[in-house]
């Protein structure tokens, strides 16, 4: 806690030092020619896979004091490093680094009436701040991801993935050495205090973007002390309309794994909604799947079908983000019905339908407003890695800059340049 009109000075002069280091980085980045950004990807992936020792080591630490300190069996996962995420993060470095060139890529091109052509052309957004809890594959995903778009990153994990953040940004900051490029271009802030973070997102003369990932919690207080543009993404709530299907135990499978395969997870669904058409063999099928895994919260229709093993749903668990083996169940009139409850109840995150009626599925697609919606597939693709971004940097629930997962293009913009042949304008 900073007490003194002293302390908090020499703290606010440490988080703005770390913000000018990050804008002269950005700066040097920004102008970096392909070759030497990509040569660094490629060298963070190989000290990753150099340090996967030390990375796991660290990350016990973490793990270890979690544990202690009582965590939540769906934080510590998300905590949790091992070699198949160590290697997941180096095969999502790999292909950011093979991905095609954004920086300089023209979007549109026009020539005016006046004979001025005018185009748009990529640019980088700056400095990033990211914001995150327990989850200390962000580190590289973000570090990664700003400097294949040109930026700089300035990173606060949670105290409790301190060393692993610590272990991680080391690799990245060797690669980054190794191809000549400022290690200031991916910093971790010098202290976990949250103060730190209100100080540093009312740096809008140094930093262009903040993308807080976790909790409701933290995003709101990102939110309420910035000055800078905030990338929010507040619950995933998400849901799957179980409609018709040409084969039951499709959707079964598709329920499971969105529910099961990492229920902590932002897109793994918390609600399922049952066409009252298909309830009396479905709901039945469900609870006879994943009852005994998962505590299933019915309305009346749904335990009518469900039996003992579903327990009465109250108005709360459809606003629900359980994060956790829990899963809501409610019966419904028809898609218009479905749809009705995802505006009413959900987050703008990601939608499924299960339909064998491609009239149904692009109705749903049409009228949900949510940042990802999917037909006949599971929710948990919601992902940049899956959707092909490589890996991301955050969900947008919100529609400006960006919606829904964000790879390196949405951390960059257009400006437009205008090449004439001696025009004036007249009026």
């Amino acid at each position: 806690m900073i007490s003194t009109i002293e302390e908090r000075s020499g703290f606010r002069q440490l988080i703005r030092g770390v913000a000018q280091a990050a804008r002269t980085a950005a700066k040097i980045v920004a102008k970096a020619p392909t070759a030497q950004r990509t040569a660094a990807l490629v060298a963070i992936a190989e000290v990753l896979h150099a340090e996967e020792a030390a990375i796991l080591a660290a990350n016990a630490s973490d793990l270890a004091a979690a544990e202690a300190a009582g965590m939540s069996a769906a934080l510590l996962d998300r905590l949790r490093l091992d070699g198949k995420r160590v290697g997941a993060l180096i095969e999502a470095v790999r292909e950011i680094a093979a991905a095609p060139e954004l920086l300089g890529r023209v979007e549109r091109t026009e020539t005016r009436p006046n004979g001025l052509v005018v185009s748009r052309v990529r640019i980088p957004l700056g400095v990033i701040a990211m914001i995150y809890e327990a989850r200390p594959n962000v580190t590289v995903d973000a570090a990664a991801l700003c400097l294949k778009s040109g930026n700089a990153c300035i990173l606060r994990g949670g105290r409790e993935a301190l060393e692993s953040n610590r272990a991680l940004l080391a690799a990245v900051q060797t690669g980054l050495d190794s191809a000549g490029l400022p290690t200031s271009a991916a910093q971790l802030l010098p202290t976990t205090d949250r103060e730190a973070i209100a100080e540093l997102v009312q740096q809008d003369d140094l930093v262009d973007l903040c993308i807080p990932r976790g909790g409701e919690q933290l995003i709101r207080y990102v939110a309420e002390h910035a000055r800078v543009p905030v990338i929010k993404h507040y619950k995933g709530v998400c849901h799957i309309y179980v409609h018709s299907s040409p084969d039951m135990w499709d959707a079964i499978e598709i329920v499971t794994n969105a529910k099961v395969q990492r229920p902590a997870a932002c897109n793994a669904v918390e609600t399922v909604l049952v066409d009252a058409a298909i309830a009396k063999d479905f709901v039945p099928a469900l609870v006879a799947a994943i009852g005994d895994r998962v505590e299933l919260r019915g309305d009346p229709a749904a335990r009518e079908l469900g039996g003992p093993k579903m327990r009465a749903a109250t108005e709360e668990d459809w606003y629900a983000e359980y994060l956790d083996l829990v899963l809501a169940v409610r019966v419904v009139d028809g898609v218009a019905a479905a749809i009705d409850h995802v505006e009413r109840y959900g987050s703008n995150h990601t939608d499924a339908i299960v339909t064998a009626e491609p009239a149904v599925a692009d109705k749903f697609v049409r009228e949900v407003d949510s940042s990802t919606v999917l037909v006949n597939a599971s929710t948990r693709f919601a992902d940049g890695g899956e959707l092909g971004l490589g890996a991301e940097i955050g969900i947008s629930t919100t529609k400006l800059h960006a919606y829904g997962p964000m790879g390196a293009e949405g951390l960059t913009t257009t400006k437009f340049v205008v090449r004439g042949s001696g025009q004036t304008r007249k009026g």
